[in-house]
């Protein structure tokens, strides 16, 4: 976008902005994103619909595309955005409210393709490790995560920013049974493999040649008895012994990585 159009797609004036700080959820069930790449990843998404920009003159210039003439946009000074995000959230002068993405199934992703994981996560609650999730499955090819829908953050800022864009990549199916879940991956061919510090197995040891889903239990807890038991193989990293266990986030991104490279 030339800068003379991204100027004139500018509206309003810098001022007080509605709507107040939070982790991401804008008004009336909305979803409020910020930062460069989780806005620029919203806007490129054909799937989200979205309701109003805010940026400043400098981060509207940093968008790699050009914005719909008619696209509503307020231009706003830095700290008037700072009022629109959560606390000390780097927003890169981008806010973005829009609407949240469309309920999407696990059948309609989980296809049995080996190459492309499935993530099943048992009550992992903290945005940021979901975030950081989202983000390594789109790097290593995850055909989509799995998590409960009531043991999960929902949409917003924080996550967004933590996954960089990948919210918008990565379907993201929710679930209201995460055992049946767990059965109708293994109807459709997977291997699943619950992550475990206590299992005798090493993960490349564990992992089968074809279809796999790996799940992780969350920090401390690990994964609950029922979820275990659902699962084909328990298996470990082999990380050393002067450190008990690996962020959720970083052994996820370990063990997809693993599935890659088998």
């Amino acid at each position: 976008m030339a800068k003379g159009d991204r100027k004139r797609a500018l509206r309003g004036r810098a001022g007080r902005m509605k709507g107040g700080r939070g982790s991401g959820r804008g008004s009336a069930g909305a979803v409020r994103l910020w930062g460069r790449h989780p806005v620029e990843a919203a806007l490129k998404n054909p799937n989200r619909q979205h309701r109003k920009l805010w940026a400043t003159r400098e981060g509207i210039e940093t968008l790699d595309g050009e914005l719909p003439a008619d696209f509503p946009v307020e231009y706003a000074e830095a700290i008037d955005l700072g009022r629109l995000v959560a606390k000390d959230a780097p927003h890169q002068g981008l806010v973005l409210e829009c609407e949240p993405l469309d309920t999407v199934f696990l059948d309609d992703f989980a296809k049995g393709d080996p190459s492309q994981p499935v993530v099943v996560l048992d009550q992992v609650t903290d945005p940021h490790n979901v975030g950081a999730i989202l983000r390594s499955a789109a790097a290593f090819g995850a055909a989509c995560i799995v998590t409960q829908d009531r043991h999960a953050p929902p949409e917003g800022g924080v996550l967004g920013k933590a996954a960089s864009g990948a919210l918008e990549t990565v379907p993201w199916v929710r679930v209201v049974n995460l055992a049946r879940a767990l059965d109708e991956l293994a109807d459709a061919g997977y291997w699943r493999i619950g992550m475990a510090g206590e299992a005798e197995t090493i993960l490349s040891d564990a992992l089968p040649e074809g279809p796999v889903a790996i799940v992780l239990g969350a920090e401390g807890e690990g994964m609950r008895h029922n979820i275990a038991q659902h699962c084909d193989a328990l298996a470990k990293l082999p990380i050393s012994s002067v450190i008990e266990s690996l962020n959720v986030s970083n052994a996820a991104a370990i063990s997809l990585y693993a599935a890659a490279t088998r």
